[in-house]
C-alpha cells in the first residue's frame, strides 16, 4: 500500500520562502508520476507543479517564475520548493503519486502566509 507524508509546512512570512517535502513509503517511486496540489477551502483542487517519470515538467500559473518541483528517486521523496510567498498561498499543500494507472495523496500539509 502507497502512502504519502507531506512534511514542511507551517506559518511564514510574505515573502519569505519555503520548502515542501513528500515520502512515499510502499511504491516503485521512480516510476511515477508526481506532482503538488493546493486546497483552499470552498474551492477547488489546484494544479501547482508536476513532474514526469523522465523529468518533464508542468507548472500550474500560480507557480511559474517562483516555483520548483523535484524528485530524488533514491529516497522516494518529491520537493517543492516556493518562493516570494503571499497571503494567497495559505491553502493545505498536498502531494500526489501516480503510478501504474492509481492515484495516491498525501494528508497534506497547511501553509499559512501572515505578517
Amino acid at each position: 500500500q502507497v502512502q504519502l507524508v507531506e512534511s514542511g509546512g507551517g506559518l511564514v512570512h510574505p515573502g519569505d520562502s519555503l520548502r515542501l517535502s513528500c515520502s512515499a513509503s510502499g511504491s516503485t517511486f521512480s516510476a511515477g508520476s508526481v506532482g503538488w496540489w493546493r486546497q483552499v477551502p470552498g474551492q477547488p483542487r489546484e494544479l501547482l507543479a508536476f513532474m514526469s517519470p523522465e523529468g518533464q515538467i508542468k507548472y500550474g500559473e500560480s507557480m511559474e517564475g517562483r516555483g520548483t518541483i523535484s524528485r530524488d528517486n533514491a529516497k522516494n521523496t518529491m520537493y517543492l520548493d516556493v518562493d516570494n510567498l503571499g497571503p494567497d498561498d495559505t491553502a493545505r499543500y498536498h502531494c500526489r503519486l501516480d503510478l501504474k494507472g492509481n492515484v495516491y495523496w498525501g494528508q497534506g500539509t497547511q501553509v499559512t502566509v501572515s505578517s
